[in-house]
């Protein structure tokens, strides 16, 4: 019950910052090239031309305290993050712009968030299972694993 009442507080915070975040990196990101998005494909991923790239050099942290706090606090958001996936959206540290199981990874979620019908239902199971299960230890990034790692072999 904690959990679900934590998620209540802080997911109108969260979607705010996944959509501003999503909205950048679809105005300034890079299109998926050919092999990656045959990479899309094979994931499942329903729209794979909507999906942008934007490498950093430090992937960027939630600016409101509150949810900085929450992040911190349930370690969802560990400070040595490479990737994150903001819907369509996606930030790779700039030094794993070639790491395939990460992108994979990352297309994952993009692919939950279509299943999920967008950002707040999406980010509703993604923070209670940080909650809950811990971090990384949620059946979504479970299944980011397992499906980066079949498509890798």
């Amino acid at each position: 019950m904690i959990a679900r009442a934590t998620v209540k507080v802080i997911l109108p915070l969260a979607c705010a910052w996944v959509r501003k975040k999503e909205a950048l990196i679809l105005e300034t990101g890079t299109a998926l090239s050919g092999a990656q998005m045959a990479d899309a494909r094979k994931i499942g991923l329903i729209h794979p031309d909507r999906v942008r790239l934007k490498f950093v050099e430090k992937v960027p942290l939630p600016l409101f305290p509150l949810l900085r706090k929450a992040a911190e606090k349930f370690r969802s958001f560990p400070s040595d993050t490479v990737g994150i996936t903001f819907g369509y959206g996606i930030f790779i540290q700039a030094r794993y712009a070639d790491d395939r199981r990460l992108l994979l990874h990352e297309l994952v979620h993009t692919s939950q968030y279509e299943r999920f019908g967008g950002v707040r239902p999406f980010l509703e199971q993604y923070l209670h299972e940080c909650l809950t299960a811990g971090y990384p230890f949620g059946s979504l990034e479970e299944e980011a694993r397992r499906i980066a790692r079949e498509v890798m072999e």
